[in-house]
């Protein structure tokens, strides 16, 4: 196992010109963002950054883009005002260092900026400065200084709350410096927050509940008990080194050629992926995720997180280990976002690429001509994990020999938990004694910005159907195809079907293969349950994109999110149902459009016991297949794999 170092733009001169507009950001340009604000005197001792990343060029100029083409890096930057001024959305050019635009926000209409570190620092302090709260634990014979608050966002709830900064703060007692809080919730109390004004605004004490006392201290020794002996070793080695090559931030894999990305919002994103030469996916990343939970008590019916557009979920993104987290040839890349305070932060070893054997590719030994041929399937792997509170999230996506693109989250950590003294609980497993794992859904929306040779694509929903028993089908046997092109965006608000083998495939009228049929790809959904809350509830309004497997608007180079550009206490309606009420076409004469696919996939979790207390990784995810891009099987000339060793 060898670790390659990194060879991203962030190992030049940090004052270098980027010489694509796709380039990954350096530090010497935050620190040029940085400073031009502060020349500008938009920072001082109360701003914080809540966001910083690359705004990146319109399609059509990154395309237009040719070798030594002068390139002018702008970055979008999001200031909040922790005192209480109005906070601002900017965009700076560090190439040209200057301003090139600065909106003042109103929290009442826009919603909040995301949380940040610097919230999450003082929130202790906060809620310990309550005798409202403190007194609440007291009645409960815990000592304030024992428990952890974790503070949430505050959804939308409450008018009153309206253009207020606030947040949600649940408590976990903490036993001992290497105790783990998740194991001890205090349930029953909650702390409503106001960020601006640093005070405890509410507090429900609804019930006191027993705090389990069972440690789940998966690290600990005495609790997990010996490891086991009988694992042998698996060593993966590629003893004449990777088949892939890294240039900056552009990989190329046996046909495959793309860039990579990364943003502290969407984390990993993708860009130009094209194969043989021909483009499939222009961008693609996970713009946003919810994690809605169940129980409806007074003191947990607000848990509904978002993220990615509320925490910036990506700026916690994990230095992989190598043996740990990636196992076998490794290619490192190293990625900076900025801090609160706009300076730059570099993650090292913060995206992992590698290839691994995926089985099987082909086979066959005819009964004919007693040919017998078997080839071997690999994946290029490209890869990041994060940790958001008590979750760690991976994200996965891998290129296949055969043209096949696939996204995998990995979803592992410790479920949150709840106090559960009766054993039974209509929205929660008992884990451990009195220890519930309250019921929710981690939803992803992925956002797939294609080209499938070319920008005009349409979108097909093709089904297989039964044909009825007639003379052409007198023993009822015969089924066909469907297809439903999705003309207009109201029409394309989609969800998956299993039992039909439903898919929607990304064509384009103006290309053909041999057959004279469009090329295409095809989106294949595992077609897991989305949202479940009520239609008329809350998270319903706010998570809107969840509600649907597919949605299908037409590109407009600003429509980043699906849940809009500030989710943080917005009370919904931004996004995808503010962009599909223009009902804009997504079939130009028949030609198709340069068109956008937002896919939700994830899971619904009712925790198990055996997720406590570590949850074993669960997953969720999505592939895109060649249907038709090309004229045969790509496969054919994949040579034979040499005989390998094993110990018998």
């Amino acid at each position: 196992m060898t670790a390659t170092a990194p060879t991203t733009s962030t190992d030049v001169d940090p004052g270098a010109a980027a010489s694509h507009p796709l380039d990954l950001p350096t530090p010497g340009e935050f620190t040029a963002v940085r400073e031009v604000l502060a020349d500008a005197g938009m920072l001082g001792d109360s701003v914080r950054y809540c966001f910083a990343g690359l705004e990146e060029p319109a399609k059509a100029e990154v395309l237009a883009h040719t070798d030594g083409d002068r390139v002018d890096r702008r970055f979008r930057v999001l200031l909040l005002d922790m005192s209480g001024a109005p906070s601002k959305d900017v965009v700076v050019s560090a190439s040209r260092r200057e301003i090139d635009s600065a909106v003042e926000l109103d929290p009442a209409t826009s919603g909040q900026l995301p949380i940040i570190d610097s919230e999450f620092e003082i929130m202790e302090e906060i809620v310990n400065g309550s005798t409202e709260w403190c007194d609440a634990l007291r009645r409960r014979g815990i000592d304030p200084a024992t428990v952890r608050a974790v503070p949430l966002s505050a959804g939308a709830y409450y008018p009153e709350e309206t253009g207020h900064r606030m947040a949600r703060v649940l408590g976990f007692r903490q036993d001992h410096e290497k105790d783990s809080p998740w194991a001890h919730p205090v349930d029953g109390v909650v702390a409503y927050v106001d960020l601006t004004r640093r005070e405890v605004t509410r507090v429900i004490d609804h019930a006191v509940i027993p705090v389990p006392d069972e440690p789940g201290n998966f690290d600990d020794p005495e609790q997990v008990g010996p490891q086991r002996t009988t694992l042998k070793p698996i060593e993966i080695t590629q003893p004449e080194g990777v088949s892939f090559v890294v240039e900056g931030n552009r990989v190329r894999w046996e046909g495959w050629d793309l860039r990579v990305g990364f943003n502290e919002r969407e984390g990993l994103t993708l860009h130009q992926i094209g194969i043989h030469g021909r483009p499939v996916i222009y961008r693609a990343s996970i713009a946003e995720m919810v994690v809605p939970y169940a129980d409806p008590s007074p003191v947990r019916f607000w848990q509904n997180y978002f993220d990615c557009g509320e925490y910036m979920f990506a700026r916690y993104a994990n230095s992989l280990e190598l043996g740990c987290d990636c196992l076998g040839e490794i290619h490192y890349m190293d990625v900076t976002v900025a801090d609160d305070d706009g300076s730059p932060r570099t993650i090292t070893n913060a995206i992992c690429l590698h290839e691994e054997d995926y089985g099987v590719l082909w086979k066959h030994f005819d009964l004919f001509t007693n040919a017998q041929e078997t080839r071997r399937q690999r994946r290029m792997v490209i890869s990041f994990f994060t940790t958001i509170g008590n979750y760690d999230y991976g994200f996965y996506w891998y290129l296949y020999l055969d043209g096949t693109i696939e996204c995998e989250s990995k979803l592992t950590g410790i479920p949150f938990t709840s106090g559960m003294p009766d054993g039974e609980h209509p929205y929660a497993t008992e884990a451990a004694p009195g220890l519930g794992l309250p019921y929710h859904q981690h939803l992803f929306s992925a956002r797939l910005d294609m080209m499938v040779d070319g920008t005009a694509n349409a979108v097909e929903e093709v089904e297989a159907v039964a044909a009825p028993i007639s003379d052409a089908n007198p023993w009822g046997n015969a089924f066909t195809e469907s297809r439903t092109r999705l003309a207009r965006e109201s029409e394309a608000g989609r969800t998956a079907s299993p039992g039909t083998s439903r898919n929607w495939q990304i064509v384009n009228p103006g290309s053909t293969n041999r057959f004279g049929k469009p090329v295409a790809y095809a989106l294949q959904a595992e077609g897991r349950p989305t949202l479940i809350a009520d239609s008329s509830s809350v998270i319903a309004g706010r998570a809107a994109f969840a509600t649907r497997h597919l949605w299908v608007t037409a590109y407009d180079a600003d429509e980043r999110y699906p849940a809009g550009d500030f989710v943080n206490q917005h009370e919904g309606g931004a996004g995808l149902p503010s962009w599909i009420a223009a009902d804009r076409s997504l079939d130009e004469g028949g030609q198709g459009a340069d068109v956008v696919l937002w896919h939700t996939f994830g899971l619904t979790h009712v925790p198990r016991p055996e997720d406590w207390p570590i949850m074993p990784v669960d997953y969720a995810g999505f592939r895109l297949m060649p249907v038709g891009f090309f004229d045969r099987n790509p496969t054919l000339d994949v040579p034979p794999s040499s005989n390998g060793h094993c110990h018998s």
